[in-house]
Parts: structure tokens; sequence; C-alpha cells
């Protein structure tokens, strides 16, 4: 059997997401004390596999080795925050840059700035300081995170998206695509407009003539 892509940080990956998770699912939950919302819905969260790891650092051109898959790659571990409303995205990233020991590496905003299929998500790599040791014997050690941050509708569509872009043979794809594309752009619409009215409720709420 061959050693494992990840090396001696192949028991460590999960402790290092589990302990990021909390944090997020901490500043959440004490939101939603502190104002009776959260800021987000769900989240998701995983290691990737060590095939999927293996066949991206060929794909790359990058070694096959630990180093390759978690320093020089760097989604071996994966966070995906999906929120009800688009400036719930923006909060979250807010949140992320203050927590202790995290620093924002790169990021793209494909939420304003769609991609031309009509794909919108936020994507940020994070450098996190976690307690355990890292790859190159640090402790506290250094680890990369990949968060993508999108709305419920965004994240609708993606699946939708995956699911056509891996199948093999398809009918009609030019014709899907486009509607794909169609349908991406009446949701960023539905996304706009219902801002826009959880706006105006909180609005609503918060003037001086609103009922106690």
């Amino acid at each position: 059997m061959p050693e494992s892509i990840y090396g001696n940080q192949k028991e460590t990956l999960p402790l290092v997401m589990k302990h990021i998770v909390n944090e997020i699912k901490n500043y959440n939950e004490e939101n939603r004390i502190k104002t009776g919302h959260p800021v987000y819905e769900h989240l998701i969260c995983r290691i990737k596999s060590e095939d999927s790891m293996r066949e991206k650092l060929r794909r790359k051109g990058v070694e096959e080795s630990p180093y390759g898959a978690l320093r020089i790659l760097r989604d071996s571990i994966g966070i995906r925050i999906v929120t009800g409303f688009v400036d719930d995205i923006y909060t979250n990233i807010d949140y992320l840059r203050k927590l202790p020991g995290c620093r924002v590496v790169k990021e793209k905003d494909y939420v304003r700035q769609a991609k031309e299929n009509g794909y919108r998500s936020y994507h940020m790599i994070l450098e996190y300081l976690a307690p355990f040791r890292d790859i190159e014997g640090a402790e506290p050690g250094s680890y990369f995170i990949e968060v993508q941050l999108r709305t419920i509708a965004m994240d609708c569509w993606a699946s939708l998206e995956h699911e056509m872009k891996y199948k093999r043979t398809i009918a009609n794809q030019q014709m899907l695509v486009n509607e794909l594309k169609r349908c991406a752009d009446e949701l960023a619409s539905c996304d706009i407009t219902m801002q826009t009215i959880r706006n105006l409720i909180r609005e609503s709420d918060e003037s001086p003539g609103a009922s106690v």
C-alpha cells in the first residue's frame, strides 16, 4: 500500500479541519444569540481524497509528495459556507479575517464578478495556525484551507453545473449550457431581490415607529 499523499499529517488534517470549523460555528452561534439571526445557513467540510489529490498534483505538474499536497497545492482542507443572503457572504468574510491565527493568502470574488458561464461564489485560501505539528515540523503548525462562500441559490446552481460538467456524454450540451447561464442570471436577480426585501424588513423593524 503506497504511503499517504499527506504523509504524517494524514491523521492531523481532520483535527485541523475540526478546529477551524468549530471556530466558524462559534461565531455563527454568537451572532445568532446577539442578533437573532445566524450569518450562514449550513456548512460543509471535507478532506480532499487521496486519489483526487494525486490526480491534481499530476495534472498541475507538481511533485507527488506530502510537501506538494500540503504546501504547493492549498486545498487539502475544503470548507463551503452556504448563506441565505448575499450580504451574509461578506459578513462571514469579515469574521474569517478576524479569526485568531488566520491569514488570507488569496481570494477571488466571483459573486460581484461572475464567471462567463454564470458561476458565482467567493473563494478564499486561508493560512491557519493550528495547535498541531505541520509538515515542516513547526508547532503550532501552518495549514492551508480553501473556503468557498455562496448563497443557497448559487449552491444549487453550482451543483447542477458540476453534474453536467463531469457527465461523459450529454445530448444538446450547448443548449443546456445556454439554459444554465440564463438560470444563473435569474438566480442572481432573485438573490438581489431577496436581499432588498430583507433590508427593507430590517429597516422597518429599526424605525422609531416600529411596534415593540
